[in-house]
């Protein structure tokens, strides 16, 4: 659980960050949720007294106070103690893992551009139709700053990008972020190949083990995760005001 959430913030750089005790709390003004939130290290029962200390943490920074917390009986009393104090859970994910192996098999020949740094192409796909364009500059803003990071992306015939993703690596696991694919070139197999690309990259690097995130609501992703190799390890909420 903690290399998990570690590699997670070193990928969505915060603009700052803190440790308290056994949470790692992320101070961000962007759009991505998990740069944003204060999440545990572990999965054991945490002293309900850590909410008011963390408020007071985010509210020192001038930041409102965000919880990452999984869905877990661990959590139960906390998770009563935030809505007694006005928070409410939403946008919840799913923590998923895989073998790189497998997921490298998914595609034989990917056929992907990757590289060290997003290109303007690369970005742009966050910005086209079917996506908020002031989310998706957020969001390629923060993932370009993530060290130890690559960027993939299957092109056109004219080099614009039509599906990409992002991997970085760290705390022993290559963790896959940032998977997005033009609206109109949807239905074509093109996130399995970005899949697949990655993986080569992290078994090149000698990792084993790859972890993503993805909304559970989101059936079209976890469908191509499953046939990846994915499988859930824990099911998380944000609780905020």
């Amino acid at each position: 659980v903690e290399a998990i959430e570690r590699a997670t913030i070193a990928t969505v750089s915060p603009e700052a960050t803190e440790e308290l005790g056994n949470w790692l709390l992320g101070f961000d003004r962007g759009a991505i949720g998990r740069a944003k939130c204060a999440v545990p290290l572990s999965h054991s029962k945490f002293p309900l007294d850590d909410i008011e200390t963390i408020e007071r943490r985010y509210a020192a920074r001038g930041y409102p106070p965000m919880f990452r917390l999984p869905d877990l009986p661990e959590f139960g009393p906390f998770s009563t103690a935030l809505r007694q104090r006005g928070y409410r859970d939403d946008r919840h994910s799913l923590v998923q893992v895989a073998r790189a192996a497998d997921v490298q098999a998914l595609v034989a020949r990917p056929d992907v551009a990757v590289a060290r740094r997003p290109d303007e192409a690369w970005g742009k796909v966050f910005l086209g139709a079917g996506f908020d364009p002031v989310d998706g500059a957020s969001r390629v803003k923060s993932l370009s700053r993530a060290p130890e990071a690559i960027y993939a992306s299957v092109r056109d015939e004219s080099r614009e990008a039509m599906a990409v993703g992002a991997a970085s690596f760290g705390f022993g696991w290559a963790s896959i972020h940032a998977m997005r694919t033009a609206l109109e070139h949807r239905r074509r197999g093109l996130a399995g190949r970005i899949l697949s690309a990655l993986a080569n990259d992290a078994i090149d690097r000698g990792y084993e083990r790859m972890f993503l995130q993805v909304e559970d609501n989101n059936t079209g992703a976890r469908s191509l995760y499953a046939r990846a190799g994915f499988t859930t390890v824990w099911r998380y909420a944000y609780w905020q005001r």
